[in-house]
């Protein structure tokens, strides 16, 4: 008989263990909802992924999470403004709701603490595969969220802006959006807080035939942060959706994107940019399934990296053989600006039909040293001529979104970020 000895629990596993046993009472559900909690939890008493885990190969989640700190009940998040004037904002503090729930005409909002406890938000916490180790974290915990319907039709004129805010301890929410036949928004996703903490965040958006669609992820957790997010999506008949995402904070960070077309004539684009510094270590892991014929997709990350920050993209496209007629390119494209930074790039194509347009490609570079010189040469000093050089890299990206306001924005963070990091 070959027996297998059960690796030691690491520190931060035992934690999340002993942390469920006295926060199970605590946690809202029906008889449902708790079944899933215990298959979660089952799945992190069997230990967290390391690099023997093919999609956690560049991010040995068993070794990087040192430590977890204690929930706090008397950490005290606040609301910020939110990056564009005039948007809704729905804020979600230190785990919890905000008491005020805005009103809006054609978009309701329900807690989701109220939907886990009628049961009704059961399918949803259901694993993304054997090694959705986020995604059992965020289930064994969650306590709330909102969940969002935008009416069919409905177009809004200016963005909701979900934000999931810490003081420190930790958070684990659920944001879930519902977006009608026709309608079109603006959603952003704003992730930050302050304090050592760990938290976990799932989003799930449904684009229903014809609805449009840019959602915004603007990550920029301090560096005492461990941030382990989702994003899921099924993009319907003719559907578009854009999805951003700019990680500029955060000590141990990775955010998975799991995208489904699943009706004919859906296009997704993502757009994104990873601004790297200190020993920091940030991972952009997507799976994109093209299920059916006549679909669209292009994804262009731009990474800059500084200090001796360690970053990863893995971009996995996987084609059905029904799903004729796709159109789907990737392109990952580094920056980096010290000798001692890192990032490992990891393109993957997987294609069952036979009449399909499909490429990825990856690039790494230095800031160009005859650019460096002319700018300098007229008067330019160093920092702000690498710092212009930094922003033409990732300014063509952010452009994209072609809103002025989200545009400007975007920029300023960027700005801020190279003035602490450049």
């Amino acid at each position: 008989m070959n027996m297998h000895a059960q690796p030691q629990r690491t520190p931060a596993e035992t934690a999340l263990i002993d942390a469920f046993g006295d926060r199970l009472s605590l946690l809202p559900g029906d008889g449902a909802v708790m079944l899933k909690r215990d298959d979660a939890i089952e799945t992190i008493k069997h230990g967290l992924p390391t690099r023997r885990v093919e999609s956690w190969h560049y991010t040995d989640l068993r070794r990087l999470l040192n430590t977890v700190p204690d929930f706090d009940p008397a950490a005290m998040a606040k609301a910020i403004a939110p990056i564009v004037d005039g948007s809704t904002v729905v804020s979600i503090l230190n785990g919890k709701s905000d008491a005020k729930v805005p009103v809006l005409e054609g978009v309701s909002f329900q807690r989701l603490s109220e939907k886990l406890v009628d049961g009704s938000a059961a399918p949803g916490l259901d694993p993304y595969g054997s090694d959705d180790a986020i995604g059992a974290l965020n289930t064994a915990f969650v306590a709330d969220g909102y969940f969002v319907d935008i009416a069919d039709g409905v177009e809004l004129e200016k963005p909701v802006e979900l934000q999931n805010l810490q003081a420190g301890g930790q958070t684990h929410v659920r944001l879930t959006v519902r977006v009608g036949a026709g309608a079109k928004a603006v959603i952003v996703e704003r992730q930050t807080g302050d304090g050592a903490a760990l938290g976990s965040s799932v989003s799930q958006i449904v684009l229903d035939e014809g609805a449009e669609v840019t959602w915004l992820i603007v990550q920029e957790q301090p560096e005492t942060a461990t941030h382990l997010a989702q994003f899921k999506a099924h993009i319907g008949k003719n559907a578009k959706l854009t999805l951003f995402v700019m990680n500029a904070g955060g000590k141990l960070v990775r955010q998975e994107i799991m995208v489904r077309t699943t009706g004919e004539g859906a296009d997704f684009k993502l757009r994104g940019i990873n601004l790297l510094a200190g020993d920091t270590h940030t991972d952009v892991t997507m799976v994109l399934d093209h299920a059916v014929p006549h679909t669209t997709s292009t994804e262009i990350i731009r990474n800059v990296v500084t200090g001796k920050a360690r970053g990863v993209f893995q971009g996995r496209i996987n084609v059905h053989q029904y799903a004729q007629k796709t159109n789907a390119k990737m392109a990952c494209n580094t920056l980096l600006l010290s000798d001692d930074g890192e990032f490992s790039t990891k393109p993957e194509l997987e294609i069952f039909a036979d009449d399909v347009i499909c490429g990825h490609g990856a690039t790494v570079t230095e800031i160009d040293h005859n650019h460096l010189f002319y700018l300098m040469a007229r008067g330019v000093d160093e920092k702000s001529a690498r710092g212009l050089l930094v922003k033409a890299f990732v300014a063509e990206v952010i452009e994209e979104l072609d809103d002025e306001a989200i545009v400007e924005a975007l920029e300023a963070r960027l700005d801020g970020w190279f003035a602490a990091h450049g």
